[in-house]
């Protein structure tokens, strides 16, 4: 097959492109939060990078920077609690801008990360999108059931910016988002299409999602939003279970949750229905972390196409290539040279044994690596060779706009 691409990857990381790696993907973007600055992280990857990279100019880290929030990949405190001046709008604005500008590959908008980002602050980066031509990447503002401050009101807020500006939308784990309004959301997507919107979409094969504790996610609210309460989220760093007790103190420390919120149906609808692309929204580190991080790819070509068979072969293949692929080779014209088999594509190729290829990462072993991925080359190099990572290999190169 092409190489796989994911188009949302916080792993950003060697650790985690060798599992990756290990588990057919090629190209591996850092879309939905994104960046900033930029430069210095293209820079910093130059040479070094056993698989393809790429990062949008993140609206949550710029935010970060104006509101001098202390949280490090996400906000934890001013950036969750402030809504930007007029002016720190317009500061917001220029990082972001600026990350454009150094060949980012679009705008990231964490809005659920930033509660109280105005929808004229969002409406404007959309009408930016939509006139340097790349798309924006939306965690959106609201999930789940209730209503309002729920997932269909916020569907409805990204869908009506992409309408007002012609910004193209590209709307990150529609799954863990939608919950049992899963149906209805992708109603209204594939409403939008139909009507002309250029609006795309992915999931995850796991009924179960992973965020900081500390984030925005977990204000008040947060048990009758996802249906859930204590002792469905697990607490990363030592695999247990949390109370209320120590979801406060785990709250106040910091870290990292996986949350168990999705039914099996759910996930086979995502996997199975026709424009759902597959995206990891991977991240791992020291071997901890969720399971998508190491298995997202062989989970779908292995449990839904194999066992379940809720899709073929060829539509998980087109979900992980050339689907991800058109969705950013307008902006980015390297793409247009990825997720194909054909004559003068880019040599990114994944050999997979369609009868034994599986997930063997869990959520009590995240990091192990995935099965029947026998050859893996990323523009005509072996990354991993009869099973096996190769050594002393760096053969990534930069997925970005050109200047």
């Amino acid at each position: 097959a092409p190489g796989f691409i994911d188009l949302h990857a916080h792993g950003q990381l060697p650790e985690n492109y060798r599992l990756q790696a290990q588990d057919g993907v090629t190209s591996t973007l850092e879309l939905e939060i994104g960046v900033n600055p930029v430069a210095p992280w293209y820079a910093e990857r130059a040479g070094r990078s056993l698989i393809h990279y790429g990062a949008s100019s993140g609206h949550v880290a710029a935010s970060m920077t104006v509101l001098s929030d202390t949280g490090t990949f996400l906000p934890r405190d001013a950036a969750t609690r402030l809504r930007p001046t007029p002016a720190q709008m317009e500061g917001i604005e220029s990082l972001v801008r600026r990350g454009l500008d150094e060949g980012a590959v679009g705008i990231g908008l964490g809005i659920a990360y930033l509660p109280q980002s105005s929808r004229q602050e969002i409406y404007d980066l959309f009408r930016l999108a939509a006139a340097r031509q790349v798309p924006v990447f939306v965690h959106m503002r609201h999930a789940g059931v209730t209503d309002p401050g729920g997932v269909l009101e916020a569907l409805q807020e990204v869908l009506s910016d992409a309408a007002a500006t012609g910004a193209p939308l590209h709307i990150v784990h529609i799954n863990s988002s939608s919950g049992p309004l899963l149906p209805v959301s992708l109603q209204m997507i594939e409403g939008a299409r139909r009507s002309g919107l250029d609006v795309t979409t992915e999931s995850y094969p796991y009924t179960a999602g992973q965020t900081r504790l500390d984030s925005a996610i977990f204000d008040d609210g947060w048990q009758e939003k996802f249906g859930i309460t204590y002792k469905d989220l697990q607490w990363v760093a030592t695999g247990e279970r949390l109370t209320a007790e120590t979801f406060a103190r785990y709250r106040k420390q910091g870290g990292t949750a996986i949350i168990h919120s999705m039914t099996e149906d759910m996930i086979r609808l995502a996997m199975s229905h026709p424009m759902v692309m597959i995206a990891s929204d991977s991240f791992l580190s020291e071997g901890k972390g969720h399971p998508r991080s190491a298995g997202t790819f062989s989970r779908v070509l292995g449990r839904y196409v194999r066992e379940q068979k809720a899709l073929t072969l060829m539509d998980a293949i087109r979900k992980m290539t050339l689907l991800p692929a058109q969705r950013l080779e307008k902006a980015v014209p390297a793409m247009r040279t990825k997720g194909r088999l054909r004559v003068g594509a880019d040599a990114d190729l994944t050999l997979f044994d369609p009868d034994r290829v599986l997930d063997q990462a869990t959520f009590d072993h995240p990091a192990r690596p995935s099965q029947g991925i026998v050859h893996v080359l990323v523009d005509g190099v072996f990354v991993v060779r009869d099973g096996k990572l190769v050594e002393g290999v760096a053969p990534g190169r930069p997925l970005r706009r050109p200047s």
